[in-house]
């Protein structure tokens, strides 16, 4: 009985160890990732992806990432070309194309980059002044990456992108910033005022010279149709003139001498109607009386 728990024993003992063998000798390795495998101490090449068989107690393994990594670089005190303190922080960005010689040629790539990025931002600050570290960042940010890149490539990591994330002025060049910026608002809004003003009162010229146009072209056209009423109006008045003057001239010529005389007693009829009227007889009239008389004892 106690020969077949020893052997129990020892064939459970050996099948934990064969598990825990087989589990250490089977690495399924990501698309994203390698392994850097050592045998003995020997590095013998990045594996991966998919199922990769290692030997227990003889090879290890070191994993390395191959997606785009980003790092944050805490704020850092720079000096400036014109000895002015400013504060910047930035991010950057890594990718690893080697994966040997990112385990290879550094021990710990993360620490050292950082160190490196911040002494190469301080050299990269140092020479430039205050006003353009301001106004180029992209310029800086241009600078960072490709120092650090020739840093990191021979480590098999490629710096991708630099961003300078926050720069921060001293005390006295903000308040100067401060007011520099209210005074370009202040002349940007009396700019925009005078503008407007000058636009509009341009506006009210235009609109009081087109009205003016308009006018002197409504006051054009009523005296041209108010000389052409009145030269029609003048036709007309014309025209009924000679055609009164033409029927009077017809009555005229139908008109007799026996006519006239009656006319003219009937004229002097109604003028002897007032009883202090005096008759004055013409010559004229006596030898007009006369022949009228004659013609009458003729008949």
């Amino acid at each position: 009985m106690e020969t077949v728990g020893l052997v129990t024993c020892l064939v459970g003992a050996i099948v934990v160890v064969g598990f825990i063998f087989v589990a250490n000798a089977i690495r399924i390795v990501p698309e994203y990732q390698r392994l850097v495998v050592f045998r003995l101490g020997r590095c013998v090449g990045a594996r991966g992806p998919g199922i990769i068989f290692l030997i227990p107690v003889i090879d290890r393994a070191v994993k390395v990432d191959l997606r785009e990594q980003v790092r944050e670089v805490p704020h850092q005190t720079s000096i400036t070309k014109d000895n002015a303190p400013i504060s910047i922080d930035f991010l950057w960005y890594y990718k690893v194309l080697d994966p040997s010689e990112s385990v290879l040629q550094v021990g710990n790539f993360e620490s050292a980059a950082a160190g490196i990025a911040a002494t190469t931002l301080r050299a990269v600050i140092g020479g430039i002044p205050l006003d353009d570290v301001l106004s180029e960042r992209e310029h800086i940010n241009n600078m960072l990456r490709t120092r650090l890149d020739e840093v990191t490539e021979r480590w098999g990591v490629k710096v991708t992108n630099v961003e300078i994330r926050e720069i921060i002025p001293p005390r006295d060049v903000q308040d100067a910033m401060n007011r520099q910026m209210s005074a370009e608002r202040i002349r940007r809004a009396v700019v925009t005022e005078s503008t407007g003003t000058r636009e509009a009162a341009v506006n009210v010229a235009e609109g009081e010279k087109q009205s003016n146009i308009l006018r002197a072209e409504g006051q054009k056209q009523s005296a041209i149709l108010a000389a052409e009423g009145e030269k029609t109006a003048q036709l007309l008045r014309a025209e009924g003139f000679a055609k009164a003057l033409e029927q009077i001239f017809n009555a005229a010529k139908g008109i007799d001498q026996k006519t006239m005389t009656l006319q003219y007693f009937e004229t002097l009829k109604s003028i002897g109607a007032s009883p202090s009227t005096k008759y004055i007889f013409p010559m004229e009239f006596t030898s007009m009386l006369d022949s009228f008389l004659g013609k009458e004892s003729k008949k």
